[in-house]
C-alpha cells in the first residue's frame, strides 16, 4: 500500500471517481453528479479555490485506489480567524485502518509544513457540506448534503481526531403530521406589523444582484458562528449560476426592514437527490429530462440557510421566514423539509427548531487535533 499526491488528469479523475465505487452497494447513497464533483477541484469553475492551498491524496493497494483525502490552507479562513487551523476533507476509505491512518497521516504532514497548528475536518470545497454522518445513517442524504458509512468514525478517532462541533439535522414532514403551531402564525403576523417586516422572493431577473443581497445579509448574520469566514463575491455568482437551474425563486426569501433594508433570509431547496437516485451520477441519456420534468413534482426539500442581522435578532424573522416557507410549500400536498446544519450550541436556533415542532434526524460531527 502507498500514498501519493495526485499529479496527473488521470489520478484526479480515480480520485473523483472512487466513491462511486465504494458506495455502489449502498441503498442510502445518491450518487451525485460526476461534472458537479470535478468542478469542485478545478480553480477556473470553484472560486473558493481561489483563497486555498491544496493538495490532494491517494492511497493505492497493489494499483488500485482504496482511498482518497485532500489537505487543504483556506487563507481566507485562517486570516478571518486569526488561528493557524488547517483543513481536510474528501475523505473516503475502505474499512481498513492502515489505509486510513496513511491517508490522514499524509495530510498532516502536508499541513504541519505549511505551519498549520490544527487539523480539522471533513470540510468541503462546496459550501456548507461538513462533517461526518454520526447518528441518523437511516435515511438518505438531501441536495450537498455528505454521507458516510459509520466507520469512517472509528477510523478518525484512532487517528487521533477529536470531537470539535456536532451539527444537527431537523426535519418538517406533514405527511407524517406536521403542522406548524397556530401561536407562531399569530406571534409572526404581530412582529410583522410592529417592526414594519416584509418578505419577498428573489427576482430571477435580477439573481446575481439578489444573491450579492443574500452574500451580504448572511456575512452579518452568521458572522458569530462557529466555523464561519466571509464568503466572497466571486462565490456569491458561483452561487448563482450554479443553483439557477434548480430555484424555485418562492423559496429564496428576503426580508426587509422599514426602511426595504435587507434585514433576513431563507433559502430552501427542492431536493433534487430524490430525481438523482439510479442515475449512477451521470445525466445522459436521459437524466437532464427526469430533472427537467420531475423539479415541479418535487415533495421533499432542504432548508439550506437561514438568517437576520444582528440588530433584528431576537425579533422572531426567523420564524416570520419560516412561516413564509411554509405557506409557499403547505398547498403543494404532504412536503417533506429538512433543516440543516443547526450548531448544536446555538442555543437560539435549537430552541427555535424544537418550539416549531421539528424532530431530530440526524448529527453530523467535525473533527479536530493539534499537529
Amino acid at each position: 500500500m502507498r500514498i501519493r499526491q495526485v499529479a496527473s488528469r488521470r489520478d484526479l479523475r480515480r480520485f473523483v471517481e472512487l466513491p462511486y465505487r465504494l458506495y455502489r452497494h449502498d441503498p442510502v447513497w445518491v450518487p451525485p453528479l460526476r461534472a458537479e464533483q470535478k468542478k469542485q477541484y478545478d480553480p477556473r469553475r470553484n472560486p473558493m479555490l481561489d483563497h486555498c492551498t491544496v493538495e490532494l491524496f491517494l492511497a493505492e493497494d497493489g494499483g488500485e485506489v482504496v482511498g482518497r483525502v485532500a489537505a487543504f490552507v483556506d487563507h481566507l479562513a485562517v486570516r478571518h480567524w486569526g488561528d493557524p487551523v488547517g483543513l481536510f476533507g474528501s475523505f473516503e476509505c475502505v474499512n481498513d485502518l492502515e489505509a486510513s491512518r496513511l491517508l490522514l497521516t499524509a495530510a498532516q504532514e502536508w499541513l504541519c509544513g505549511r505551519r498549520m497548528r490544527s487539523m480539522r475536518g471533513p470540510w468541503s470545497f462546496a459550501s456548507q457540506e461538513w462533517g461526518l454522518v454520526v447518528e441518523g445513517f437511516e435515511t438518505p442524504p438531501v441536495i450537498m448534503a455528505p454521507h458516510n458509512p459509520p466507520w469512517y468514525n472509528d477510523h478518525l478517532v484512532a487517528f487521533g481526531l477529536g470531537k470539535a462541533k456536532d451539527l444537527l439535522v431537523y426535519v418538517a414532514d406533514t405527511g407524517e403530521g406536521y403542522r406548524i403551531p397556530e401561536r407562531y402564525l399569530v406571534i409572526t403576523k404581530l412582529v410583522q406589523e410592529r417592526y414594519g417586516i416584509t418578505v419577498r422572493p428573489v427576482n430571477m431577473k435580477h439573481l446575481e444582484e439578489d444573491i450579492a443581497v443574500l452574500v451580504n445579509v448572511a456575512n452579518r448574520s452568521i458572522s458569530r458562528n462557529w466555523g464561519f469566514y466571509p464568503a466572497t463575491e466571486a462565490e456569491g455568482r458561483a452561487l448563482a449560476r450554479d443553483i439557477r437551474p434548480i430555484l424555485d425563486p418562492e423559496l429564496v426569501l428576503i426580508a426587509e426592514g422599514p426602511a426595504g433594508e435587507p434585514i433576513g433570509f431563507a433559502i430552501t431547496l427542492p431536493d433534487i437527490n430524490v430525481l438523482l437516485r439510479g442515475l449512477n451520477g451521470r445525466l445522459l441519456p436521459f437524466g437532464w429530462w427526469r430533472l427537467l420534468t420531475g423539479r415541479k413534482r418535487l415533495t421533499q426539500f432542504r432548508m439550506w440557510a437561514i438568517g437576520v442581522v444582528p440588530e433584528y435578532q431576537q425579533r422572531a424573522v426567523d420564524a416570520i421566514l419560516y412561516r413564509r416557507t411554509h405557506e409557499v410549500l403547505a398547498p403543494r400536498g404532504d412536503i417533506r423539509v429538512e433543516a440543516n446544519y443547526v450548531l448544536e450550541d446555538n442555543v437560539r436556533m435549537t430552541n427555535a427548531m424544537r418550539n416549531l415542532g421539528l424532530q431530530q434526524i440526524r448529527r453530523y460531527r467535525v473533527y479536530e487535533m493539534p499537529i
